[in-house]
């Protein structure tokens, strides 16, 4: 990984469709609105695009944490744009301030970390796990 700034910025913007409700994937009684964990991938799409110019090939960011709160409804047909802003770097870990707003108003405000990875060493672990689990689902 390349050394990454306090203060680099990325966005993310979404133009919310039915499939972003949340009323079309957690409770269907819900108003039609977007929903926040869709919110909260824009954030986490934000935060990828602050620093994908600097990872390294065969390195990507996995996220570790959100803290977030959703403050106000959002209908289709609006866009939200999310921001993402690195406020500091600890070796392998990265954290961002972020925020989402649609066309009207801020919608969202938080907290995100993300960790460098190596995807061969991720892969090569989940193939393990995967390998474990296969084994304890296995009848004796």
């Amino acid at each position: 990984m390349k050394r990454i700034s306090t203060g680099t910025t990325g966005r993310f913007t979404l133009v919310v469709k039915p499939e972003h409700l949340a009323n079309r994937f957690k409770d269907s009684i819900l108003p039609p609105v977007l929903a926040t964990p869709v919110m909260i991938m824009a954030m986490e799409n934000a935060a990828l695009n602050a620093v994908r110019d600097y990872l390294e090939p065969g390195e990507s960011v996995v996220g570790t944490m959100v803290n977030v709160q959703h403050l106000a409804a959002t209908v289709v047909g609006q866009t939200v744009t999310a921001m993402a802003e690195v406020t500091a770097v600890d070796g392998r870990r990265i954290a961002f301030s972020v925020r989402a707003s649609d066309e009207i108003e801020e919608i969202g405000k938080g907290t995100h970390e993300r960790m460098v990875v190596e995807l061969a060493k991720l892969r090569k672990r989940l193939d393990e796990k995967v390998a474990r689990s296969a084994t304890r689902a296995t009848p004796r």
